[in-house]
């Protein structure tokens, strides 16, 4: 197992998702930093140093629990091949 998938393995799942809220939806009037900046890069428009920041600090917990998911899918798929696989085996024995 690599160790990316192992450190993804060990956050927890309940205090990364409570991040992720607060964090890609604050703040919550007029509209959310991260949507704006996402907006902003889209249209070419995110050129200041402290915006670049802005997208990162807000954006970072987002990807953090896509990487969680996906490494829980990635050893949930593991598994069930592993178990096939043996189940297989024990199958011609």
């Amino acid at each position: 197992m690599s160790v990316l998938i192992k450190f993804f393995d060990r956050l927890p799942w309940a205090p990364l998702i409570l991040i992720s809220l607060l964090l890609g939806l604050a703040p919550f009037q007029p509209e959310p930093h991260l949507v704006e900046k996402l907006r902003m890069l889209i249209h070419g428009q995110l050129l200041l140093p402290l915006d670049i920041f802005d997208l990162v600090m807000h954006g970072a917990p987002l990807l953090l629990l896509f990487g969680k998911f996906t490494a829980t899918w990635f050893l949930a798929q593991s598994a069930s091949k592993n178990a096939s696989t043996s189940k297989g085996q024990n199958d011609h024995r």
